[in-house]
């Protein structure tokens, strides 16, 4: 069992420039519980949901109406913690490097390994992540600041609405990185080769035309600077379907914390 001293030993600079499988084992011993910006590059990062089966046919279909912020990659079978689809050996009980228990729509606790809570009727869910495509964003020189400064990425709230299925719906969630003005067109170039990592921004600039209203106060995640050359782009985010979870409260909820994602052995572009 690693202890203390071992777990805050290791930081974002630890892991940069570890092989995947590698940066995989850390997390899965427990021994990092960071934010994955700027990991695994060239494969698919994913967002994590388990909650019940009375809900699991709801929510694939609130995903599969709502492709932006959900893009699906891959669902567990019930009870089974063994995700096949992404290409190694996923425990989703152990795989993420931290946890969000909800039950009944509240934030109880958060865990790096939820082992103790897994039972036979949770379904997981899989669904890809914006952290996928950053790499190619810096290979082309478009700085992206949470990862210059080792912060979580900011995420907000919107006024976009998304189709609902049975409980699930609400408004869609966004994450935002600064961009150079004379970079933003061909950030909108890049992006649209990872539409399972949310493709295109959905929009740029004045952030209250998609009602938010104050981009120092994130909903979740860390504020970053907008300088004056820069204007904010934001991109459907996963952790949309968390927000339509604590309007449906189920029992027992699990998720990743926002900016802790599921590494994959899936390729970036798949």
């Amino acid at each position: 069992m690693p202890t203390g001293s071992t777990l805050e030993s290791k930081t974002l600079r630890d892991l940069e420039l570890l092989p995947l499988d590698e940066i995989r084992s850390i997390i899965r011993a427990n021994t990092y519980t960071g934010h994955t910006a700027g990991l695994a590059t060239g494969f698919q990062q994913c967002n994590v949901v388990i909650l019940p089966e009375v809900h699991a046919l709801d929510f694939a279909r609130y995903c599969h109406r709502n492709p932006r912020p959900c893009p699906l990659i891959d669902i567990s079978d019930t009870g089974d913690p063994a995700m096949r689809g992404l290409g190694c050996d996923v425990d989703i009980r152990i795989d993420v490097p931290l946890y969000n228990v909800y039950r009944n729509g509240q934030l109880e606790e958060q865990l790096p390994d939820v082992r103790v809570l897994w039972h036979s009727n949770l379904v997981a869910f899989a669904l890809g992540c914006s952290f996928t495509f950053e790499h190619a964003l810096v290979l082309r020189g478009i700085g992206m600041r949470h990862i210059e400064e080792d912060r979580t990425v900011s995420v907000f709230r919107t006024s976009i609405g998304t189709v609902s299925s049975g409980q699930f719906g609400g408004g869609m969630v966004v994450s935002m990185r600064p961009i150079k003005r004379s970079q933003v067109d061909e950030v909108m170039q890049i992006c649209t080769r990872f539409p399972h990592a949310h493709g295109a921004p959905i929009h740029v600039g004045d952030p209250a035309q998609i009602g938010i209203t104050d981009l120092t106060q994130p909903d979740w995640g860390e504020a970053v600077e907008i300088r004056s050359d820069e204007l904010p782009v934001f991109w459907a985010c996963g952790v949309t379907p968390q927000a339509a979870l604590l309007e449906v409260k189920p029992d027992l909820c699990i998720t990743h914390t926002p900016g802790r994602m599921l590494l994959t052995k899936l390729s970036a572009e798949a």
